[in-house]
């Protein structure tokens, strides 16, 4: 995999998302989004791209380099990185179980918020927005319970906006 870094001063993930939702991307790509401070608040992409496949990103400003080879360099090491797209991200739809997601995806652990571990056989309810994270060279999910015994991803797919209810 060839890793890149582009950064455009997104304001958050979901403006991130929708940019490289516009993109024609080849088989096999990895994406991740980044939160970054430098030069100031916004949010990098790194892109991990399959030998011989071709990706063209646009240009990025000066003041923006630092962040783009940070992004890619943490997503190459597998420090961090907030993943969108990665292997058996279309998988994750409706209900799984635990094991169905380690063994069908190229996410490495699954955890319980405060819990450790989830058990192989509880089920998973993905909500159809799965976003785990790179963390010491292991591709995670959060979880947190859910009704029955069941988990949820940690991060829900229309998150509530810092201080929507004032006014």
């Amino acid at each position: 995999m060839r890793y890149l870094g582009v950064s455009l001063g997104h304001a958050t993930d979901r403006e991130a998302e929708h940019w490289l939702g516009s993109l024609d991307l080849p088989v096999g790509v990895e994406a991740c989004t980044h939160l970054t401070r430098t030069p100031y608040p916004h949010v990098a992409i790194s892109v991990a791209v399959p030998e011989g496949a071709r990706l063209a990103l646009p240009p990025v400003a000066a003041d923006l380099t630092a962040a783009s080879g940070e992004a890619a360099a943490a997503h190459a090491a597998g420090r961090s990185g907030r993943a969108v797209l990665f292997r058996g991200v279309g998988f994750l739809l409706g209900t799984v179980t635990v094991a169905e997601v380690l063994a069908h995806t190229a996410i490495g652990r699954v955890t319980v918020l405060g819990g450790g571990s989830a058990e192989p056989d509880r089920l998973l309810v993905t909500r159809d927005f799965v976003r785990p994270q790179w963390t010491d060279g292991v591709l995670a999910l959060v979880t947190m319970p859910a009704i029955d015994g069941q988990l949820v991803p940690f991060e829900v797919p229309d998150p509530t906006p810092c201080c929507a209810d004032h006014h």
